[in-house]
């Protein structure tokens, strides 16, 4: 090859946080590391997820050797059956990781695509790449990073990593690998920011089983714990304080449920004293011995714990008396649907226990002092901070020259902004997509900006839809306007304000315009009117039906 360069292309994961996905380029040669989603900001409303936009790779499908899949949260694995849609390739991950993310892939993607199992330690070789397996501690077991020998030099990507000291598993991060990477001489560092900008390191996940066995304790009725569905570590220590305060856990909805089973088959999860019992079995016993494990940390408003909350969850309510436990910290954009979650939980007559008032949760992502650790340890001649947003690569670059790094040789960049690394050192390349794609139902891409606002539009002012029926001939309405009002004011409190908008489109009518004609008028007229009478702006539509 006439010039060595290797191209970073981040496509999910920078000034955000989720849906990571990078790219690395080198020749005709491309390794994919993660695939993952992003939930929905409060606002987004009917969005399912979002997921990474790989139009870059639309014509390059073919020069992809294979994936290579860090660890198995979604947001590193919820967009691949999307994904694999296109390509026919080897997916490389732990033995872990490889089942959760084979059992989200439709069977016609995996009959085109092999998932192989490796194990941390091993080197796999991928086209020009040479991957190896590092194991770091974070909030799911079997995650990794990885060391990438490339033909320019060696690139660390560390995944999402803490240096806990006493994790759940009792299997550390592999800092005997970090201290071999640095004797051959780092290149590249790409590293996990997502708690950057928080001071300290990050505490262990053995304070979370003494929270766990003080609220179990003190809780007089059922205890419910929302959480993420592929929290492991978590489901483990609640497993752990059931067994010690001699409750029963079940867990609710289908993929906690079925994460879990995974995770018991393959030695994962633990259930020595029998702690694990099924939903149907934990609603017949009495209060004081059942815990209720499921989803809704966040607040999503489809989740178990958010339509409990609600008094919408179809299998069981609220009591009063109830202890909820929110095992997660929000992530940034749900901070509002959280807040909103707790109040109508207390509402309802429940105690709710959440960080800091228990330490029921703690990051599974480095603090600012691990991250430096690893930057002295490693010394790479260049940095790209990875997985978060603007102001914590920002934060993370600040720990990078505080560490010694010249301010040049970082990369702090967005998805679809190429860095390319050479003998000639660092520079940034062209601008690729690199933005949102919706997933709303069954759609894929189908809703965009336009949509959003539109939906948003709904949300705030409501519609008007005004349905008129003209003589095809003489072009004069045949009977009077009909206005059916949704979201916008309520009718019965505003006859006098339709009454006037029936007089106005009657006008408009008598002019005998041609049916497109009429309803643009009619559009405009209204929209004006109704600002001006009531300073709101709901969408207005206008049927003209002809007879």
């Amino acid at each position: 090859m006439a010039e060595k360069k290797l191209r970073i292309i981040p496509i999910g994961g920078l000034g955000e946080v989720g849906k990571n996905m990078t790219v690395f380029e080198y020749g005709r040669n491309i390794l994919i590391v993660d695939c993952g989603i992003m939930f929905p900001e409060f606002d987004m409303f009917g969005i399912d997820h979002i997921i990474p936009d790989w139009n870059y790779l639309k014509d390059k499908w073919d020069m992809v050797r294979g994936i290579v899949i860090t660890h198995g949260h979604e947001d590193h694995i919820g967009a691949l059956p999307n994904l694999l849609d296109n390509t026919s390739t080897t997916l490389y991950g732990t033995e872990l990781t490889m089942t959760l993310a084979a059992r989200k892939v439709a069977n016609k993607s995996k009959e085109k695509n092999k998932f192989q199992s490796v194990k941390a330690g091993d080197t796999i070789k991928i086209g020009p790449f040479d991957v190896e397996f590092f194991h770091v501690c974070h909030s799911i077991p079997d995650a990794c990073g990885i060391g990438i020998t490339t033909p320019v030099g060696l690139v660390v990507h560390m995944g999402d990593f803490k240096l806990d000291t006493t994790p759940t598993d009792g299997w550390q991060t592999d800092m005997g690998k970090l201290n071999e990477f640095a004797r051959r001489g780092v290149l590249c560092l790409l590293s996990d920011s997502t708690n950057a900008n928080s001071p300290g390191w990050t505490p262990s996940e053995a304070v979370i089983d003494t929270a766990f066995e003080k609220v179990f304790r003190q809780a007089q009725g059922r205890i419910l714990i929302a959480t993420f569905s592929s929290l492991i570590a978590r489901i483990q220590q609640a497993i752990n304080a059931a067994s010690k305060t001699n409750r029963r856990l079940a867990l609710v909805g289908s993929s906690m449920v079925d994460n879990a089973k995974v995770c018991l088959k393959l030695g994962y999860l633990k259930d020595p004293n029998n702690v694990l019992i099924s939903l149907d079995q934990a609603l017949k016993m009495p209060d004081s011995k059942v815990v209720l494990m499921m989803t809704g940390s966040q607040g999503e408003p489809s989740s178990i714990l958010s339509r409990i909350s609600h008094g919408n969850n179809a299998q069981f309510d609220l009591k009063p008396g109830d202890t909820c436990v929110v095992s997660a910290h929000p992530i940034p954009g749900n901070e509002e649907l959280v807040s909103r979650m707790i109040n109508k939980l207390i509402r309802g007559g429940a105690r709710v226990v959440y960080d800091p008032l228990e330490t029921v949760h703690v990051s599974g992502h480095a603090h600012a002092d691990e991250q430096k650790e690893i930057l002295n340890l490693l010394r790479p001649r260049y940095f790209m901070p990875v997985h978060g947003e603007l102001m914590q690569l920002r934060a993370h670059a600040d720990l990078a020259v505080s560490a010694g790094m010249k301010e040049e040789n970082i990369a702090v960049i967005e998805n679809g902004q190429v860095l390319e690394l050479s003998e000639d050192g660092m520079k940034l390349g062209e601008r690729v997509p690199g933005g949102y794609v919706y997933v709303d139902g069954s759609g894929v891409g189908d809703i965009g900006p336009a949509v959003l606002r539109e939906r948003d539009r709904l949300a705030s002012d409501g519609f008007v839809v005004i349905n008129l029926l003209v003589d095809a001939d003489t072009r004069e309405l045949v009977q009077d306007p009909e206005m059916i009002s949704r979201g916008f004011v309520f009718v019965r409190d505003a006859q006098e304000l339709f009454k006037i908008a029936t007089r106005r489109v009657v006008q408009i009518a008598e002019l005998n315009n041609t049916s497109d004609e009429l309803r643009r008028r009619v559009e405009k007229d209204l929209n004006d009117f109704f600002y001006s009478e009531t300073r709101r702006k709901p969408l207005v539509f206008v049927v003209v039906n002809e007879v």
